[in-house]
């Protein structure tokens, strides 16, 4: 089958691997119907993760299933898919408690909890970026799309990770109705962030970054940009909230925030939330921090540590949430909002591409260049 191949950094192909394949009796065969291209996927890209060269990448999947294993009771030959990206057995302690980012039954590595789709250090699962895939306890990562998943299908392609995971910022940080939230970053996971807040009806909803673009669909879904290239951007929040500082915020940049300056600063977003988050606020982290950075600038920094304002944080009584999205907590609601009508997040997609062109994509989305929001992958096409 072709697939999405990593050949180190900065470089990607399409290439012909091993077929995908049934490998134990719960294993289900799906046909991709449309993977994306993931701002962490750049991390891999970069070269900045220990993701090994060769490996097939993609980790936000969606398809029909072709082929099920002999254990395999609830899901059905030609059922339509959303493919959770994180991998949970369904039956550990973590997984019981809803915390399938964290499963303890999937990763080889008995110290490891938690595995992924074709992602860097989350255990030996090819990505999704492929013509098929092999999805593991398949009665339970496999969320059957309802008879509309052709119709909907660029909606139902954001629930496997993107607007779970902005779900996700905006439960880490508790946010109530008729509450005011400050966001951090204006890729497909902040714009996922901003619209679960409007959808959860926070009162103000704004969101930070520096890109015409992002803005503009920030606008759009009824939220205040913030223009940080423009002024301060705590100084703006604190405008916006009569000096108090929003009541909750969301973290969703990652280690590899950059300054005006464009020299990366990875404790930027962080420490600016604290400044900018009222006395005894809730912050919810989704932007990736990792243990180990290879490409960092300094030793601190490539040793996944970074310099926080503690006395700060702890002075105002604020607290954090942080980690990947428990996307089966999640996916089945999102599923249901977007099934009626309530909900339309498709419109951050900004491009749909044959998977012969990943290359460019890749290329073209790490760059930045204008209008390259959110890239889907049609295998079929």
């Amino acid at each position: 089958m072709k697939a999405v191949v990593y050949k180190g950094p900065n470089e990607v192909a399409v290439e012909e691997v091993a077929d995908a394949k049934i490998e134990r009796p719960t294993d289900v065969l799906v046909k991709i119907t449309t993977t994306n291209i993931c701002g962490s996927d750049l991390h891999m890209y970069e070269g900045r993760t220990d993701l090994a060269t060769g490996s097939v990448i993609g980790h936000e999947n969606m398809g029909e299933v072709v082929e099920v294993g002999g254990g395999v009771e609830r899901i059905r030959v030609g059922d339509h898919v959303s493919l959770p990206f994180n991998i949970g057995c369904g039956f550990c302690r973590n997984c019981e408690a809803g915390n399938t980012a964290f499963c303890l039954t999937v990763h080889p590595d008995p110290d490891m909890a938690g595995a992924a789709y074709g992602f860097a250090g989350m255990g030996p699962f090819a990505g999704g970026q492929a013509e098929y895939l092999r999805v593991p306890f398949a009665d339970f990562n496999c969320l059957r799309l309802p008879e509309d998943a052709s119709e909907k299908q660029n909606d139902y392609a954001l629930v496997s990770d993107v607007f779970p995971t902005g779900w996700h910022a905006t439960e880490m940080a508790d946010l109530q109705p008729g509450e005011s939230v400050v966001i951090y970053g204006g890729g497909a996971v902040g714009l996922m962030a901003a619209y679960s807040a409007i959808l959860k009806s926070a009162s103000l909803v704004m969101l930070v970054d520096r890109e015409p673009d992002r803005l503009k669909l920030a606008k759009q879904m009824g939220a205040i940009p913030i223009d940080d290239s423009k002024g301060d951007s705590v100084n703006q929040i604190l405008e916006l909230t009569d000096g108090r500082g929003a009541d909750k915020g969301c973290e969703c940049v990652g280690y590899q925030c950059c300054n005006h300056h464009g020299q990366e600063q990875p404790n930027l977003t962080l420490n600016n939330l604290v400044a900018s988050v009222r006395f005894t606020g809730k912050i919810g982290t989704v932007g990736i921090f990792l243990p180990h950075d290879p490409g960092a600038d300094s030793e601190m920094h490539r040793q996944g540590q970074i310099a926080f304002d503690m006395g700060k944080f702890w002075f105002k009584g604020q607290k954090m949430g942080c980690g990947q999205a428990n996307v089966k907590r999640y996916n089945r609601q999102l599923r249901d909002l977007i099934h009626r009508d309530v909900a339309k997040p498709s419109f951050i997609v900004s491009h749909e591409m044959p998977l012969a062109d990943a290359p460019e994509g890749y290329r073209r989305f790490d760059a930045h260049e204008d209008g390259y929001t959110k890239i889907l992958l049609k295998p079929a096409a």
